[in-house]
């Protein structure tokens, strides 16, 4: 059986991260962690977090077990009451493998919170390198990851086998001076192109050059700056227990909607079936 091409070259990826000295997209990612364990109100004692900037997480979340976000995660079945993945999922050859093996770590109503950028994420420069290589070359190469919607995403879950799943979304928009600011912050980020299909020769300055002007004239804001898209999804989801709320079967209901919201039923019109 022929396999899928691979989404990513962890070589790549590995030497673009081990470069890499701006965490704030990680920090961000990381407040909103803090922030959902605290909603939650559940006091969490055998944590790991799975990432590929393993000293940053281990300074934010001490107590938890690190993880390199390798094909196989280094995870114990059933050692764990919380999984974060953190702000990695989206350079997963198999995402739905990794939400898996996530799931089989967790104790029975144990949290899995994954994050990853999808949506919208880096749509302006998307479309300008687009635009450009398409001008100059006539065809396109992959320069940015496939970015998932929110609606697919959440599907994942399910798919993996949690129960009570949930996903949502957080935009952030980041301002520079000018795209070329933006292009080294993602250097810095370790988020540059780590494709395993991406063109290995260099790009031409013509292709960059056209991309960086159409960029500043086409999303420039107010006070000349231009705005760069992230959007971050969130995913959590339980990992199955006896104790956890189970849906009622069909038809088990004893009131009636229309009672609840103080309205009128109408009777289903069957006269044209």
């Amino acid at each position: 059986m022929d396999m899928p091409p691979r989404l990513t070259d962890r070589v790549a990826l590995q030497r673009n991260r081990t470069r890499a000295d701006a965490m704030f997209l990680q920090a961000t990612a990381a407040d909103d962690v803090h922030e959902r364990l605290i909603e939650v109100n559940r006091t969490f004692t055998a944590p790991a977090v799975v990432t590929g900037f393993p000293s940053a997480w281990a300074e934010w979340m001490p107590s938890a077990s690190i993880v390199e976000d390798s094909e196989t995660l280094d995870l114990h079945e059933g050692s764990h009451d919380l999984v974060v993945h953190a702000l990695c999922l989206h350079w997963a050859d198999d995402p739905i493998g990794q939400l898996v093996q996530c799931r089989r770590a967790l104790k029975p109503d144990g949290l899995l919170i994954a994050t990853l950028f999808a949506g919208q994420t880096l749509h302006e420069l998307r479309s300008v390198l687009a635009e450009a290589e398409v001008t100059q070359t006539g065809g396109l190469s992959p320069r940015i990851l496939p970015m998932g919607e929110v609606r697919d995403l959440g599907g994942l879950l399910q798919r993996a086998g949690f129960a009570l799943p949930v996903a949502d979304m957080m935009p952030l928009t980041v301002t520079y001076d000018t795209p070329i600011h933006l292009m080294r912050d993602l250097r810095a980020m370790g988020e540059g192109n780590a494709m395993e299909q991406r063109q290995r020769m260099p790009t031409r300055r013509k292709i960059f050059a056209q991309a960086m002007s159409r960029y500043a004239e086409t999303f420039n804001i107010d006070d000349g700056r231009i705005p760069a898209t992230f959007e971050i999804v969130t995913l959590t989801g339980w990992a199955p227990a006896d104790s956890q709320q189970q849906p009622l079967r069909p038809g088990s209901a004893t009131h009636r909607l229309s009672d609840a919201l103080g309205t009128q039923e109408t009777p289903f019109d069957r006269s044209n079936d």
